[in-house]
């Protein structure tokens, strides 16, 4: 019996809805246990219908679930999981979301906005779940959002060791694509022992064009431009234009979460991105595994571990020291 198995004992559970079956089922075989039974389907006028097809009383229970597109059917079907569970009497119900969707509205921006991060938050605790396993969120004080405890896991050593395998790191520089992802890139830069340049983005008046200018010598430098959230992929486009146009040699993206919505893919194909790095938090389109120049990172193996850990009540933040 492996060092899995004997932890986990056959008390993990693991229940996953649609938005990610391939990386609920790599999850799975990392901690060699088989998906709990359960279905997931729609009437006919589309409401979500949910059926625990085993025995989970008393047991610790994990939900795979990414709110991702469509992003109000995936988060539904959280919830309604999560009752589900609760009402078939879990010891204890973790919502793993590889991707948090409604992270981007954190606070209010301008006058009469919601902040919907809050109330999704609310309405994954209200449903029943006990504690909250994530990963990359778009802003850290999120986990202050939820009232149960909250695993925020950082994709960052998942790309070092990829950044560390394919490219040369004596003439590396990491990029913030913009001055509020200084914290992010400063991190995975410290992890790989390279220097830190950021692009500073300004519209000086309304319906004027960008105006993109890097703090940093970038010359000569292979550029690694770091991110949480990749969507509609203007910026990281834009930032490579203005990184090759200040004397880069060649300019790569780390992106945690593959968003990629409209014509992003279509973008970011024929852009001056050398290769774009995702990792499978959210389910890759056709479109995505096509792109000559978009790569998927698997990262199963990192919240498989968490889960385990979690399941055996040792430290999580210890697989980022």
């Amino acid at each position: 019996m492996s060092g899995r198995q004997s932890r986990n004992n056959g008390t993990i559970k693991l229940v996953a809805g649609n938005s990610n079956r391939a990386l609920a089922e790599t999850i799975a075989s990392y901690l060699e246990t088989p998906m709990t039974k359960a279905t997931v389907r729609r009437f006919a006028d589309m409401e979500i219908f949910v059926e625990i097809e085993e025995n989970v009383r008393g047991q610790d229970v994990f939900v795979l679930q990414s709110t991702s597109f469509p992003a109000n059917d995936h988060l539904m079907e959280l919830l309604i999981l999560t009752d589900a569970l609760r009402r078939s009497s879990a010891r204890r119900i973790t919502a793993v979301l590889p991707y948090f969707g409604y992270a981007r509205q954190d606070r209010r921006a301008a006058g009469r906005t919601p902040i919907s991060a809050k109330l999704v938050a609310n309405m994954i605790t209200h449903a029943g779940a006990d504690r909250i396993l994530t990963v990359d969120l778009h802003a850290g004080q999120i986990q202050g959002f939820f009232d149960i405890p909250t695993d925020n896991l950082f994709a960052a050593p998942v790309m070092v060791r990829d950044i560390k395998e394919r490219l040369e790191l004596g003439n590396l520089m990491v990029i913030s694509p913009d001055v509020g992802g200084v914290v992010r890139a400063r991190a995975l830069a410290k992890r790989i022992d390279a220097p830190l340049a950021i692009v500073d983005k300004r519209r000086e008046r309304p319906g004027e064009s960008e105006v993109m200018n890097i703090i940093g010598n970038v010359e000569g430098r292979t550029c690694i431009l770091v991110d949480d959230i990749v969507d509609s992929g203007g910026t990281l486009c834009n930032a490579a234009e203005a990184l090759l146009a200040h004397g880069a040699r060649d300019v790569y993206a780390y992106c945690t979460h593959g968003v990629l919505s409209g014509g992003a893919v279509a973008r970011i194909a024929s852009s001056q991105l050398k290769e774009m790095v995702i990792t499978d938090s959210i389910l890759p389109t056709d479109a995505v595994r096509a792109a000559a120049n978009i790569r998927t990172l698997p990262i199963s193996g990192l919240i498989g571990e968490a889960i385990s850990r979690t399941a055996s009540e040792e430290s999580v933040s210890s697989l980022f020291d």
